[in-house]
């Protein structure tokens, strides 16, 4: 198991991610836009080239990211532009610590099977903190 830090952004998560490999050098393990998502994903066409997912390698940690347009959220401002990022080591893993997070907080998107190829949810635990739980699904 680990905790990565997942930040979060009003369509300017690629120009901070360039900034920060300005800052700490390499390469992106990954980055995609929500152009290259399913077509129901329900994102509005200017939104289409923002970016749905980044992941950071800095030493051993991973900072990942993402622009989050409507209908996904409301407006990100400093205090809820993060949330944190829980890699499960199995599915029962992640149903348990999930139902343990999202338990008297707010579901934001059900535990399911995702198109990227991972079991994944979000929520915001009672506590006003947003979390991310994911199991590789390949590792099922």
């Amino acid at each position: 198991m680990s905790l990565t830090i997942y930040l979060h952004f009003n369509g300017n998560c690629r120009e901070v991610f360039e900034f920060y490999r300005t800052v700490f050098g390499g390469e992106f393990e990954s980055i995609s836009t929500f152009r290259e998502g399913p077509d129901d994903m329900g994102v509005d066409e200017d939104a289409l080239d923002q970016v749905m997912h980044v992941a950071y390698p800095i030493g051993s940690s991973m900072l990942m990211g993402s622009d989050v347009p409507p209908p996904f959220s409301s407006s990100k401002v400093s205090g809820n532009n993060f949330s944190i990022s829980y890699s499960a080591m199995s599915r029962d893993d992640a149903d348990e610590v999930f139902g343990k997070l999202s338990d008297d907080g707010q579901v934001t998107m059900p535990l399911g099977e995702m198109f990227w190829g991972a079991y994944f949810g979000s929520c915001i635990d009672k506590c006003g903190i947003g979390w991310q739980v994911s199991m590789d699904a390949s590792e099922n």
